[in-house]
């Protein structure tokens, strides 16, 4: 008679220190903590509010976007229209609190469209290219692309391609102004992280959002409505492209459509993948955009501030996005 022997599967010791599973789950934070450490032992004045200003008024409107990139990811698409989108709503704003497109009966009306009409204009761009992903069924790198064109295109017949200089304090508080002290626009960021973090991982809308991602035919067999999902976050991510584009301009106390939101699309892609969402989709961490935001912006702070050529940060951004997919595969091994 034989014996039947069982094998049992290794099992990882708990006494020891595993860092490569430590740094597939914490290297973003592993890596912010080191570029703080780094320009607080060699970076001449960074620990002062001046630096700290600097740095969080040019991180917000890319973790704003990127919110709005997490989410769409998270579906298993991608969003390349956001920067066309800011061109559109920070082109449309001025025009309607200077009143160029209608007569306005008091300043503070103007003002108040100027605040919803343009991102909600943004967010129905987003809505339409959830329509063209699912109605027509083309693919979201393709779909996006036509208003990543386009938009721009749009944002610059609005403005027949001229600067809209302005000067206008009560619109201009969501980019300069300062609440307790901290940038107003930094308050938002921060609210539009924790909502969007909350709804990822409280709501029914979150949990379906991962589903559609993780497998997009499971989730229909599941009865989750696959199209709705689908169009509802990239509604988010136009109407989040547009706040950030009214950033901006009122940042700028102007609007150029040829400049405004340029490039934003890959800081965004960028501060997602370094952030650890996957790029396939399934799995999201809005915490983690804000983080891979930061984790880009300090690196090209920290290579100015010692006097390295800006060109090079974009060669070090590429190897952070390199490094990052590798540690999402190393993860999913």
């Amino acid at each position: 008679m034989t014996e039947s022997v069982t094998t049992l599967p290794p099992t990882r010791s708990t006494s020891g220190f595993d860092i490569k599973s430590f740094l597939t789950r914490h290297g973003a934070w592993v890596a912010l903590a080191l570029l703080i450490l780094f320009n607080l032992a060699f970076t001449p004045n960074f620990a002062t509010w001046q630096t700290l200003n600097v740095n969080l008024t040019q991180v917000c409107a890319i973790v704003i976007v990127g919110v709005g990139m997490t989410l769409v990811i998270a579906t298993g698409g991608i969003d390349l229209s956001v920067g066309s989108l800011m061109a559109i709503a920070g082109s449309l704003a001025p025009l309607i609190f200077l009143g160029k497109l209608f007569p306005l009966p008091h300043p503070a009306v103007g003002i108040a469209l100027a605040f919803v009409v343009p991102v909600l204009v943004a967010g129905a761009f987003g809505w339409f290219n959830g329509w063209l992903i699912t109605r027509l069924r083309i693919q979201p790198i393709i779909a996006t692309l036509v208003l990543f064109i386009a938009g721009r295109g749009i944002a610059q017949v609005m403005t027949n391609g001229n600067l809209q200089v302005f000067k206008v304090p009560e619109f201009q508080y969501i980019g300069l102004g300062r609440l307790f002290g901290i940038p107003f626009q930094a308050v938002l960021m921060v609210v539009i992280v924790v909502a969007a973090g909350w709804m990822l991982r409280r709501t029914v809308f979150g949990r379906q959002i991962l589903a559609v991602g993780g497998n997009e035919r499971a989730a229909r067999l599941a009865g989750i409505p696959v199209v709705s999902v689908k169009r509802k976050v990239y509604w988010i991510s136009g109407l989040l492209s547009g706040i950030a584009g009214l950033i901006v301009i009122a940042r700028n106390s102007a609007a150029d459509a040829n400049l405004v939101g340029l490039g934003m699309e890959l800081d965004a892609i960028a501060a997602v993948a370094v952030g650890g969402t996957l790029l396939t989709g399934g799995r999201a961490t809005v915490v983690g955009t804000l983080v891979g935001a930061l984790i880009i912006q300090l690196v090209r702070y920290t290579l100015l501030a010692n006097g390295v050529p800006d060109a090079a940060a974009l060669v070090a951004k590429a190897g952070i996005i390199v490094l990052a997919v590798w540690l999402q595969r190393q993860n999913q091994s």
